[in-house]
Protein backbone atom coordinates (compact mmCIF):
# COMPACT_ATOMS: atom_id res chain seq x y z
CA UNK A 1 0.00 0.00 0.00
CA UNK A 2 1.47 3.35 -1.08
CA UNK A 3 0.16 6.01 1.27
CA UNK A 4 0.54 9.70 2.04
CA UNK A 5 1.35 9.32 5.73
CA UNK A 6 1.65 13.03 6.48
CA UNK A 7 1.29 16.32 4.62
CA UNK A 8 3.38 19.39 5.56
CA UNK A 9 3.73 23.04 4.61
CA UNK A 10 5.47 26.09 6.03
CA UNK A 11 5.81 29.80 5.54
CA UNK A 12 9.27 31.37 5.33
CA UNK A 13 10.73 31.92 8.79
CA UNK A 14 13.61 34.13 9.87
CA UNK A 15 15.71 32.15 12.33
CA UNK A 16 17.86 34.41 14.55
CA UNK A 17 21.28 33.61 15.93
CA UNK A 18 21.42 32.21 19.45
CA UNK A 19 24.74 33.97 20.04
CA UNK A 20 26.83 30.85 20.42
CA UNK A 21 30.08 30.04 18.66
CA UNK A 22 28.66 26.94 16.97
CA UNK A 23 29.06 26.55 13.20
CA UNK A 24 25.31 26.26 12.72
CA UNK A 25 24.39 29.32 14.77
CA UNK A 26 23.84 32.03 12.17
CA UNK A 27 20.71 33.95 11.21
CA UNK A 28 18.95 32.43 8.25
CA UNK A 29 15.65 32.44 6.38
CA UNK A 30 14.04 29.14 5.53
CA UNK A 31 10.85 27.29 4.70
CA UNK A 32 12.36 24.10 6.08
CA UNK A 33 10.31 23.88 9.27
CA UNK A 34 7.30 22.10 7.79
CA UNK A 35 4.21 21.55 9.95
CA UNK A 36 1.54 18.86 9.46
CA UNK A 37 -1.74 19.81 7.81
CA UNK A 38 -4.63 17.49 8.64
CA UNK A 39 -7.31 18.93 6.40
CA UNK A 40 -7.54 18.63 2.63
CA UNK A 41 -5.14 21.02 0.89
CA UNK A 42 -4.91 22.41 -2.64
CA UNK A 43 -2.00 21.10 -4.68
CA UNK A 44 -1.24 23.40 -7.59
CA UNK A 45 1.38 23.28 -10.32
CA UNK A 46 3.89 25.18 -8.17
CA UNK A 47 3.17 23.22 -4.99
CA UNK A 48 0.89 23.12 -1.98
CA UNK A 49 -1.21 26.09 -0.98
CA UNK A 50 0.53 27.97 1.83
CA UNK A 51 3.95 26.39 1.28
CA UNK A 52 6.92 28.69 0.70
CA UNK A 53 10.62 28.40 -0.13
CA UNK A 54 13.18 30.99 0.91
CA UNK A 55 15.58 30.38 -1.98
CA UNK A 56 13.69 29.90 -5.22
CA UNK A 57 16.88 29.43 -7.20
CA UNK A 58 17.25 25.91 -5.83
CA UNK A 59 13.90 25.04 -4.26
CA UNK A 60 10.34 24.91 -5.54
CA UNK A 61 9.15 25.58 -9.05
CA UNK A 62 7.14 23.38 -11.37
CA UNK A 63 9.69 20.54 -11.54
CA UNK A 64 10.18 20.49 -7.76
CA UNK A 65 6.63 21.27 -6.75
CA UNK A 66 6.42 18.59 -4.05
CA UNK A 67 9.28 17.22 -1.96
CA UNK A 68 8.68 13.60 -0.92
CA UNK A 69 10.53 11.68 1.81
CA UNK A 70 9.99 7.99 2.64
CA UNK A 71 8.97 7.35 6.24
CA UNK A 72 10.91 4.06 6.03
CA UNK A 73 14.17 5.98 6.52
CA UNK A 74 13.26 7.67 9.79
CA UNK A 75 14.22 4.75 12.09
CA UNK A 76 17.68 4.70 10.50
CA UNK A 77 18.24 8.42 11.09
CA UNK A 78 16.94 8.30 14.66
CA UNK A 79 19.49 5.63 15.50
CA UNK A 80 22.30 7.11 13.41
CA UNK A 81 21.94 10.62 14.82
CA UNK A 82 21.07 9.56 18.35
CA UNK A 83 17.82 11.49 18.38
CA UNK A 84 14.65 10.73 20.33
CA UNK A 85 12.23 12.09 17.78
CA UNK A 86 12.10 13.16 14.14
CA UNK A 87 8.50 13.97 13.24
CA UNK A 88 7.15 13.83 9.68
CA UNK A 89 8.56 16.82 7.83
CA UNK A 90 11.89 16.58 9.64
CA UNK A 91 13.68 16.46 6.29
CA UNK A 92 11.76 19.49 5.03
CA UNK A 93 9.46 17.36 2.92
CA UNK A 94 5.89 18.15 1.90
CA UNK A 95 4.84 14.51 1.58
CA UNK A 96 5.97 11.87 4.06
CA UNK A 97 5.21 8.63 2.27
CA UNK A 98 4.81 4.93 2.95
CA UNK A 99 5.73 2.43 0.23
CA UNK A 100 7.62 4.82 -2.05
CA UNK A 101 11.34 4.18 -1.58
CA UNK A 102 14.20 5.13 -3.88
CA UNK A 103 14.92 1.57 -5.02
CA UNK A 104 11.35 1.19 -6.30
CA UNK A 105 10.38 4.66 -7.52
CA UNK A 106 11.44 5.62 -11.07
CA UNK A 107 11.87 8.84 -13.03
CA UNK A 108 8.60 9.53 -14.83
CA UNK A 109 6.43 7.42 -12.54
CA UNK A 110 2.97 8.97 -12.55
CA UNK A 111 0.61 8.66 -9.60
CA UNK A 112 -2.87 9.75 -8.69
CA UNK A 113 -3.25 11.07 -5.14
CA UNK A 114 -6.57 12.55 -4.07
CA UNK A 115 -7.77 14.74 -6.95
CA UNK A 116 -4.24 15.39 -8.21
CA UNK A 117 -1.93 13.64 -10.65
CA UNK A 118 1.82 13.86 -10.00
CA UNK A 119 5.00 12.66 -11.72
CA UNK A 120 8.48 11.88 -10.41
CA UNK A 121 10.95 14.42 -11.83
CA UNK A 122 14.27 13.87 -10.01
CA UNK A 123 15.94 12.75 -6.78
CA UNK A 124 16.22 15.33 -4.07
CA UNK A 125 19.64 16.87 -3.54
CA UNK A 126 19.65 18.04 0.09
CA UNK A 127 21.34 21.35 0.82
CA UNK A 128 23.14 22.83 3.82
CA UNK A 129 19.85 23.73 5.48
CA UNK A 130 19.26 20.10 6.40
CA UNK A 131 22.58 20.02 8.26
CA UNK A 132 21.88 23.32 10.00
CA UNK A 133 18.36 22.27 11.00
CA UNK A 134 19.65 19.16 12.81
CA UNK A 135 23.04 20.62 13.77
CA UNK A 136 24.93 17.74 12.13
CA UNK A 137 27.63 19.23 9.93
CA UNK A 138 27.98 16.34 7.48
CA UNK A 139 24.31 15.33 7.35
CA UNK A 140 23.94 16.37 3.72
CA UNK A 141 26.89 14.16 2.78
CA UNK A 142 25.48 11.31 4.86
CA UNK A 143 22.18 11.52 3.00
CA UNK A 144 23.97 11.36 -0.35
CA UNK A 145 26.08 8.39 0.78
CA UNK A 146 23.08 6.37 1.93
CA UNK A 147 20.91 7.25 -1.05
CA UNK A 148 18.10 8.08 1.37
CA UNK A 149 17.41 11.33 -0.44
CA UNK A 150 13.73 11.28 -1.25
CA UNK A 151 12.58 12.77 -4.55
CA UNK A 152 10.42 15.42 -6.20
CA UNK A 153 7.05 15.44 -7.95
CA UNK A 154 5.95 17.75 -10.71
CA UNK A 155 2.18 18.27 -10.81
CA UNK A 156 0.35 17.18 -13.97
CA UNK A 157 -3.16 17.82 -12.67
CA UNK A 158 -3.99 20.05 -9.75
CA UNK A 159 -6.52 19.20 -7.04
CA UNK A 160 -7.15 18.58 -3.36
CA UNK A 161 -4.93 16.14 -1.44
CA UNK A 162 -5.05 14.95 2.15
CA UNK A 163 -2.94 12.87 4.52
CA UNK A 164 -4.05 9.24 4.64
CA UNK A 165 -4.88 9.01 0.94
CA UNK A 166 -3.28 6.33 -1.20
CA UNK A 167 -1.08 6.69 -4.27
CA UNK A 168 -2.16 4.86 -7.41
CA UNK A 169 0.58 4.16 -9.95
CA UNK A 170 -0.76 5.07 -13.39
CA UNK A 171 2.33 4.94 -15.61
CA UNK A 172 5.94 3.76 -15.40
CA UNK A 173 7.57 4.67 -18.71
CA UNK A 174 11.20 4.31 -17.55
CA UNK A 175 11.48 1.37 -15.13
CA UNK A 176 15.25 1.27 -15.71
CA UNK A 177 15.77 4.70 -14.13
CA UNK A 178 15.10 4.26 -10.44
CA UNK A 179 15.78 7.11 -8.05
CA UNK A 180 18.44 4.91 -6.46
CA UNK A 181 20.30 4.49 -9.77
CA UNK A 182 20.01 8.19 -10.57
CA UNK A 183 21.54 8.98 -7.17
CA UNK A 184 24.33 6.49 -7.76
CA UNK A 185 25.25 8.06 -11.10
CA UNK A 186 25.05 11.63 -9.78
CA UNK A 187 26.91 11.12 -6.50
CA UNK A 188 29.05 7.99 -6.77
CA UNK A 189 29.88 7.42 -10.45
CA UNK A 190 31.10 10.91 -11.21
CA UNK A 191 33.64 9.79 -13.81
CA UNK A 192 31.18 7.58 -15.70
CA UNK A 193 30.38 9.90 -18.60
CA UNK A 194 28.43 7.30 -20.53
CA UNK A 195 26.08 6.77 -17.60
CA UNK A 196 25.71 10.53 -17.18
CA UNK A 197 24.72 10.95 -20.83
CA UNK A 198 22.35 8.00 -20.69
CA UNK A 199 20.54 9.36 -17.65
CA UNK A 200 20.46 12.87 -19.12
CA UNK A 201 18.65 11.49 -22.17
CA UNK A 202 15.68 10.37 -20.06
CA UNK A 203 12.89 12.67 -21.36
CA UNK A 204 11.09 13.03 -18.02
CA UNK A 205 14.14 13.86 -15.92
CA UNK A 206 14.10 17.46 -14.66
CA UNK A 207 15.90 20.05 -16.77
CA UNK A 208 18.35 20.97 -14.00
CA UNK A 209 19.54 17.37 -13.68
CA UNK A 210 19.76 17.01 -17.45
CA UNK A 211 21.95 20.12 -17.66
CA UNK A 212 24.29 18.91 -14.90
CA UNK A 213 24.63 15.45 -16.35
CA UNK A 214 25.11 16.63 -19.95
CA UNK A 215 27.89 18.96 -18.80
CA UNK A 216 29.57 16.10 -16.98
CA UNK A 217 29.12 13.78 -19.93
CA UNK A 218 30.88 15.92 -22.51
CA UNK A 219 34.28 14.67 -23.55
CA UNK A 220 37.22 17.06 -23.83
CA UNK A 221 38.84 17.50 -27.23
CA UNK A 222 41.71 15.25 -26.16
CA UNK A 223 39.31 12.59 -24.95
CA UNK A 224 37.29 12.79 -28.18
CA UNK A 225 40.42 12.34 -30.27
CA UNK A 226 41.51 9.35 -28.19
CA UNK A 227 38.06 7.79 -28.60
CA UNK A 228 38.17 8.43 -32.35
CA UNK A 229 41.62 6.80 -32.62
CA UNK A 230 40.45 3.80 -30.66
CA UNK A 231 37.33 3.48 -32.83
CA UNK A 232 38.93 4.02 -36.24
CA UNK A 233 42.53 2.98 -35.70
CA UNK A 234 43.67 6.28 -37.33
Amino acid sequence: MMTLLSLQTSAIQDIPSQDTSSWWDKPWSTGFYKQPVLESLWLGYEGLKGDQQADRRYHGGSEKAVCVYPSEHYPYWLEKLGLQDMPPGAFGENFTSVGLVETDVCIGDTYEIGEARVQVSQPRQPCWKLARRWQVKDLTAQVERTGYTGFYFRVLKHGQVQAGETFTLCERPFPEWTIALANEIMHHRRSDKDAARDLASCPLLSSSWKDSLWARGQLSAKEQEAARTLRTGL
